[in-house]
């Protein structure tokens, strides 16, 4: 399987080739989010009948009941596969408060956050109070929590700063798609976890020994993956370019809500509705 990087729009392209020929020196005074580079070639995507069965039986250790295999959780997932990518670069990090807070700041756009009735029509399980620690204060993040991933923000909201930096650094940026997550997350070699094939909770933040709340990005170095790729298990899932039907993106990596976590491996994958803005999910970029 070979897949080919999205189109970039063409008004975006001229944007950015404007950018650098009228602003020589602003992209040199902004420093963007690190990134790290994912050489072409092959790697492994998708999961195959052993490590689904072995992430049911992680959630039912975990859980004490056996609701994801009851729901056929991990059944969606691709079949394990020999794919290729071409080469391109994954910001190191989830994009945090204090970098969307630039964007913020500067472009006028609207902070992150969700009113109560709007939460309620999600019907998720999470009360409305707690959304109040992640909701913005005017364009100030919350207090103390400026290196935490940023959260509800929508699929537009997370396109819109990749936009934005695009214009800010001469360079194009967007989500990632689905494959170009895996790999990145997952390394080469199919491996279960970004670290190995043993889920290890000391290496992420997941409801198994975290706090059961965001912590700053890159606080758990030994859940890197091959590449280097930090927080791309736990912590929050991560909205991809990819569609899943009608106004749906695929999300990937699990979040501190979850235990278990079968979840957490590179090869899940689930869909939310693409306007949702939830406490458990945020986004990386990636640039060609």
């Amino acid at each position: 399987m070979h897949f080919q990087k999205p189109c970039v729009s063409f008004a975006l392209l001229l944007g950015v080739l404007f950018f650098r020929v009228c602003n020589p020196a602003a992209a040199d005074s902004f420093t963007p989010p690190a990134t790290i580079f994912i050489a072409a070639g092959s790697f492994i995507d998708g999961s195959d009948r052993a490590e689904r069965e072995s992430a049911y039986l992680l959630d039912e250790k975990a859980y004490g009941h056996s609701a994801t295999r009851n729901g056929g959780w991990y059944e969606n997932e691709r079949p394990r596969s020999q794919a290729s990518s071409a080469a391109y670069a994954i910001t190191k990090n989830l994009i945090s408060n204090a970098d969307y807070a630039v964007f913020v700041r500067e472009s006028d756009y609207p902070s992150p956050g969700v009113e109560e009735a709007t939460w309620q029509g999600y019907g998720l399980i999470h009360p409305f109070e707690r959304t109040r620690k992640f909701s913005w204060d005017g364009q100030k993040p919350p207090l103390g929590r400026e290196q935490h991933p940023v959260v509800l923000v929508s699929h537009a909201d997370a396109r819109a700063y990749a936009r934005w930096l695009s214009v800010k650094t001469g360079q194009l940026w967007r989500l990632p798609t689905e494959s170009e997550w895996v790999k990145a997350a997952r390394g080469n070699d199919g491996r279960a976890f970004p670290w190995g094939e043993n889920f290890d909770p000391t290496r992420l933040n997941s409801h198994d020994l975290g706090p059961f709340d965001t912590v700053p990005v890159a606080s758990f170095p030994g859940g890197a993956s091959p590449y280097g790729l930090l927080d791309a298990a736990g912590q929050v899932f991560e909205w991809t370019g990819d569609k899943a039907g009608k106004d749906r993106f695929i999300v990937k990596g699990g979040s501190w809500d979850d235990k278990g976590c079968g979840i957490c491996r590179p090869a899940a994958r689930h869909s939310r509705p693409a306007a949702i803005k939830h406490i458990l999910i945020g986004f990386r970029l990636v640039t060609p």
